[in-house]
């Protein structure tokens, strides 16, 4: 029993020094946030008008606006983009901060598997949110807007309001930034062996039914927006299908190379 309860007491001096590293680390990430936080909230205004973009050049002639009800919508509106701009441009630092806490548990053969999921994430995020901004909500936006004219000699003219228009801007952005990190959840769960090439391959049917429902729910309700998703998804999909091929191959090629060299002559 005294043995027993001098290993708890051993055990004792490592977890408290990682749980000091963890705050150290995630303090470093608040700070990180903070700072980029408050620099974007005093850059809110040109932002802000970036993020608009869209919705003006959809409008004829760009002659559109932006109405706020309340008085302090546009104030909160400016907290939402300086917040969301500031995750955006501190998330190296955290993704850094996390690695530098996670890496030294790892061997050298995990480090070298799980670095290039953590350098494709901002990447694919990336390519999603460009393509929500520049292909999709251009297209969603003038469709949207093509319901404006007239009906029972009364005029119908969009006035979209400041949070409402930032609240579909962030759901197009986060829906496609985070469906595009697909390859990367394949790829782990493939590489930790939960499944397998040949399960995702005969699933594909019922995959290409999830991709159309999910671009159904996370993009607002007009079928351009809807088929811009699914179909880089599909891609997305195949590719990974590709990916996994090749690691496969490589996989039974080293197996291979070290049975050869571990042969006895």
């Amino acid at each position: 029993m005294a043995l027993k309860i001098r290993d708890i007491d051993d055990t004792e001096a490592p977890l408290i020094d990682h749980l000091i590293e963890l705050r150290a680390r995630l303090l470093r990430c608040v700070v990180a946030l903070g700072i980029a936080f408050a620099i974007c909230f005093y850059f809110a205004d040109p932002i802000l008008g970036y993020l608009v973009q869209p919705l003006k050049n959809a409008f004829p002639d760009g002659d559109g606006q932006l109405i706020f009800t309340k008085l302090y919508e546009v104030f909160f509106v400016e907290l939402k983009v300086a917040l969301f701009a500031g995750f955006f441009f501190s998330f190296p630092v955290i993704a850094n901060q996390l690695w530098a806490f996670v890496a030294p548990g790892l061997y050298a053969k995990e480090k070298k598997a799980f670095l290039p999921f953590l350098v494709a994430t901002p990447i694919l995020f990336t390519a999603g949110a460009a393509l929500a901004y520049y292909v999709v909500m251009p297209t969603a936006f003038r469709w949207f807007l093509g319901f404006e004219g007239e009906a029972g000699g009364l005029t119908i003219e969009a006035l979209p309001a400041a949070g409402e228009y930032l609240g579909l801007v962030m759901q197009f952005i986060l829906a496609f930034g985070i469906s595009f990190l697909l390859p990367v959840l394949l790829l782990l769960l493939h590489r930790a062996g939960i499944v397998t090439r040949e399960q995702l391959s005969g699933a594909r049917r019922y995959v290409i039914v999830g991709v159309v429902a999910l671009a159904a729910i996370v993009t607002p309700p007009d079928p351009g927006s809807q088929v811009i998703l699914a179909v880089p998804l599909l891609l997305l999909f195949e590719g990974s299908l590709l990916l996994m091929c090749l690691q496969e191959r490589k996989a039974i090629t080293d197996s291979e190379v070290e049975s050869v060299t571990s042969a006895p002559e």
